[in-house]
């Protein structure tokens, strides 16, 4: 354990070992890329994802050890137990800053599939990351917009099929697909716009859930409902780096996905849209109470903190 350093010497030497680990399984990654795409063999192709995943794995488990090595955090973590590496799942959690990202992966890696989002097919041309991006299976979509459609009828629901074809090789391969239903970080500013209902949290974005859904129900049943709590307040990743964040607590709910709500298209079937936009409102107000709760059990334990600290002052 390095905590005993100074915060800022001790976040510069965490950066510098993660940008480290990054570098050191950058060559790996491109090696089992180009294997990949200039050897167009199915068993080598899966072979090459595997070890790429590997890879990705490999590097997340380090990055948790440099924090486990650089900061002394109080971990709280719930709802890991029962989860499986051979299962589809759509992963969600409120959005407060990018430490967020490295607190996912250290709690899910090696727990289920390696994460990975929804790209816009766009992505894929991206230097470097794009072609990593799709060595690793990270599905593109393609989608349109409400205007193109409007000149083009004629494309309503190629998205979603085009999505579909693209999510095939996850019928036999689990997946674990990664969203951040508020779609940006919470900041009061944007909670006051927005006048969400929400105490905790901004109003969800329905269609990026929905269409993962309906691209993929035939294989994903369970949403992985994420909920992160800092008691000491949310920093971006300089202040997990430096120690500000002493204490996190993830809570993690396993949520059936209602057949009902599966394999549909969102933008064309307004039932559905109203039914699933119900479900997740629900999911939200469980969550808002949730994150209260939290609030008020890490205030009565300052409270604590407080009143034995006194009694130890005045013996």
């Amino acid at each position: 354990m390095l905590s005993f350093l100074p915060s800022w010497l001790r976040g510069v030497f965490a950066f510098i070992l993660v940008i480290t680990n990054t570098f050191f399984w950058l060559p790996f990654l491109l090696l089992g890329t180009f294997l990949k795409l200039v050897l167009p063999i199915s068993i080598i192709r899966k072979s090459m994802t595997l070890l790429l995943i590997a890879i990705a794995n490999s590097w997340v488990a380090c990055n948790s050890a440099i924090l486990s090595l650089t900061q002394r955090i109080n971990w709280q973590i719930s709802g890991v137990e029962a989860l499986k590496k051979d299962d589809w799942y759509f992963v969600n959690c409120n959005h407060q800053s990018w430490t967020d990202i490295p607190v996912v992966q250290k709690v899910l890696n090696r727990k289920v599939p390696m994460l990975k989002f929804f790209l816009k097919q766009e992505l894929i041309w991206v230097p470097i990351m794009g072609v990593c991006w799709w060595a690793l299976d990270f599905p593109f979509m393609k989608r349109y917009s409400n205007e193109y459609l409007k000149k083009h009828p004629e494309m309503k629901g190629k998205d979603l099929e085009t999505t579909r074809k693209a999510c095939g090789k996850f019928k036999t391969t689990p997946v674990a697909v990664f969203n951040f239903l508020e779609g940006t970080r919470f900041t009061p500013a944007k909670h006051a716009k927005q006048q969400s209902p929400y105490k905790n949290l901004l109003n969800p974005k329905f269609g990026g859930a929905a269409f993962v859904m309906g691209s993929m129900g035939e294989q994903m049943h369970t949403m992985l409902d994420i909920t992160i709590y800092y008691p000491e307040g949310p920093h971006g990743v300089w202040g997990l780096l430096t120690g500000k964040i002493q204490t996190i607590v993830v809570d993690v709910k396993k949520v059936a996905i209602p057949s009902a709500l599966r394999g549909k298209d969102y933008s064309q079937d307004p039932e559905f849209k109203a039914a699933f936009q119900v479900w997740i409102k629900n999911i939200w107000q469980e969550k808002d109470e949730l994150i209260e709760q939290l609030k008020v059990n890490a205030a009565k334990s300052n409270a604590v903190s407080m009143a034995s600290g006194l009694n130890q002052l005045h013996q």
